[in-house]
């Protein structure tokens, strides 16, 4: 079983976070160090560590986030001028959180790769 995490609480409503959209396969909630106007995590609430442990159990609710993404970008006003999502995989890819989280970003014209 994965270990639990800071996400394991938001998702819990443990600690306290600006949670936008909710159900029983995933939580997105605000990023509290944004990198855009709009900055928004999209998580499943099952703990998967990165992309690397992902199994194909998990399919669904991987697919899943995509669909609350896009969901999530229209309630956001950020769907029709475009938006960018992101996975980082491991220290070197960025990843800080060891659960699998996408990163929706948008709400402004997004330049380059850095993050």
């Amino acid at each position: 079983m994965a270990e639990e995490t800071i996400f394991s609480k938001i998702i819990r409503h443990e600690i306290p976070s600006d949670i936008v959209y909710q159900d029983d396969m995933v939580t997105a909630f605000r990023d509290i160090s944004p990198k855009a106007k709009v900055h928004i995590l999209i998580i499943p609430n099952k703990v998967i560590p990165s992309v690397n442990e992902i199994e194909e159990e998990d399919e669904k609710v991987i697919g899943h986030l995509f669909t609350v993404a896009r969901k999530v970008a229209q309630m956001e006003g950020i769907a029709q001028d475009g938006y960018r999502l992101i996975f980082n995989c491991g220290k070197n890819g960025g990843q800080e959180v060891p659960h699998l989280h996408m990163h929706l970003l948008g709400g402004e014209q997004l330049r380059g790769f850095g993050f």
